[in-house]
């Protein structure tokens, strides 16, 4: 089990790991070592997610979700596969940790006295502006 926060465990079984080749510095290390990995969880049928964090990944994730609802996160920052794979986890976690927070509340804020007399100041100045133009046209049918 993964623990992401105290309430939330995820189970190790739920990710699928695929190693694969990666571009970049490596010399030839590069070209006969599948270093790079692909880290595979499924959102969509994860039993271990609350349906409010499930929907808050979702929205985070982007286009790291595939059209089945499968999150891919890619890691080949490393030489080696044991620290992409765990490079991918951390990312992983530290995803699902932001999914898991819920978001702070907003609380309507009331304008100012200042800012209600700033605003309706410049709508009296548009007013006249607007005034004066029409003022200034005749009707010669």
């Amino acid at each position: 089990m993964i623990p992401i926060m105290h309430d939330l465990l995820l189970d190790e079984s739920e990710i699928q790991y695929e190693f694969v080749r990666a571009a970049g510095p490596g010399g030839q290390n590069v070209n006969k070592v599948a270093t790079a990995v692909q880290l595979r969880f499924d959102v969509a049928g994860s039993p271990s997610l609350p349906e409010a964090v499930r929907q808050r990944l979702v929205r985070l994730a982007g286009k790291r979700l595939t059209g089945e609802g499968v999150l891919v996160i890619e890691a080949r920052r490393f030489r080696t596969q044991e620290q992409n794979r765990q490079d991918a986890l951390d990312r992983l976690v530290a995803l699902l940790r932001r999914a898991a927070e819920p978001p702070k509340p907003r609380r309507p804020t009331k304008p100012t006295v200042a800012s209600q007399e700033r605003r309706l100041k410049s709508k009296r100045r548009r007013s006249e502006i607007k005034g004066a133009r029409r003022a200034g046209t005749s009707d010669e049918d």
